[in-house]
């Protein structure tokens, strides 16, 4: 994947657009300066960068994502999990799960998982 890591005020930036999308820029200036209290040049800046790494498109002035936020938290996921734990699924559910035990519908649920991406 393209350089999709998002800094904190980036990733609140692509939430605006996830959940209004699509918007015009100037309701997007708007709703910026509202919620982060920014110029509209703070605004028309990080919406440029987010374009330029592909995860953003202006056409026409209306805002819209090249990615959506369950493609980009799935990236984030693996990176985590790539990072932190070698790659190692199991790893990472040991981790997560420390002393917690699961419910019955937990454990029925990741069964369904493992069994609908199991290969054969």
């Amino acid at each position: 994947m393209k350089q999709y890591k998002l800094a904190e005020g980036e990733m609140k930036f692509a939430e605006i657009i996830w959940g209004n999308e699509p918007i015009k820029s100037g309701e997007l200036v708007d709703l910026c300066e509202e919620r982060f209290n920014w110029k509209k040049s703070t605004t028309y800046t990080v919406l440029k960068k987010l374009c330029l790494r592909g995860v953003l498109e202006n056409n026409n002035s209306i805002v819209t994502s090249i990615i959506s936020k369950e493609e980009y938290l799935k990236y984030k996921s693996e990176e985590f999990v790539e990072d932190t734990f070698g790659g190692s699924l199991p790893k990472f559910l040991a981790a997560f799960m420390g002393n917690k035990r699961l419910s019955k519908k937990q454990a029925d649920e990741l069964k369904e998982l493992i069994d609908k991406y199991e290969e054969d």
